[in-house]
């Protein structure tokens, strides 16, 4: 169990974190997760379920993994809400860490700290919101989101700095890219330094398949609500603008180490075939 959860969070043992999406909300409630109640999302047939810090810090810790140079992968371990993954980039002008989890630990700060902190938290879309008011200030950073998806912030903090551009200019060429789709805010994240022709972090705004032979775009996954074609071909006019051969998406499976550009252009190729 990890006894030292002070600094993370206020009010441990409320009941405000939806067991099924991960959402931490700013008062405990009763009713159904609003996230969950969203086409883009589900209640289970067992019911809404609601956790505290508290009873997660009891089970659950933060595996890490470092597949590719200056890039870690981070998952609550065993799986928790949407079992997303993370990821921490180091970068030299200040480390950002892409997409957020449902929890923090204390072996966990110690390790990013170790590897200098951050200095940005970014997030593809309200699924992944999670603990993001914790970890801002644990950290004490700033997290960028869309503007578009604002309503879905749950857990308020002054850390949060909305955008509204198209491309939000980090530093070392890193930017957030909003293409919308899944959520009206849905964003990437372009890293033009990592790998040797540049890479794309996508959370679920893009979706790699099992077979990683094809990346789909929708507005609900889970649902399997399908976006207008014209939407399809809008985001993908987006994204082709970028230089990448890699993509990481939200699932371990989710890793494109090469051609993924050309991937993706073959994907929408078959969207407008078979549109």
């Amino acid at each position: 169990m990890n006894t030292d959860v002070k600094p993370i969070v206020q009010n441990l043992h409320f009941k405000n974190i939806c067991h099924t999406c991960g959402t931490r909300y700013a008062e405990e409630l009763t009713k159904s997760c609003p996230v969950c109640d969203d086409d883009r999302q589900y209640v289970p047939v067992s019911g809404q379920k609601w956790t505290s810090y508290a009873e997660l810090s009891q089970t659950y810790t933060i595996r890490f993994g470092n597949p590719w140079p200056n890039v870690y992968n981070l998952r609550v371990s065993p799986g928790f809400g949407i079992a997303q993954r993370a990821h921490l980039i180091l970068s030299p002008a200040g480390n950002i860490l892409w997409d957020c989890l449902p929890f923090l630990d204390e072996a966990t700060v110690a390790f990013i700290k170790s590897k200098g902190g951050l200095k940005a938290i970014a997030i593809s879309h309200p699924h992944y919101y999670g603990l993001m008011a914790g970890w801002a200030e644990t950290f004490d950073c700033p997290i960028y989101l869309h503007k578009a998806d604002s309503q879905w912030v749950m857990d308020k903090t002054d850390r949060i700095v909305f955008f509204e551009e198209g491309r939000k200019a980090l530093w070392d060429g890193i930017e957030i890219v909003h293409t919308g789709g899944h959520f009206d805010g849905s964003t990437i994240l372009y890293a033009a330094g990592i790998g040797d022709k540049g890479s794309v972090f996508v959370g679920d705004t893009l979706q790699v398949a099992l077979s990683r032979r094809f990346i789909s775009i929708m507005y609900s996954y889970p649902n399997h609500i399908p976006l207008p074609l014209k939407e399809i071909n809008r985001i993908s006019d987006i994204i082709m603008q970028l230089n990448f051969d890699r993509m990481y998406g939200a699932f371990e499976w989710q890793n494109i180490e090469s051609g993924a550009k050309e991937l993706f252009e073959n994907s929408i190729r078959k969207y407008n075939r078979l549109g």
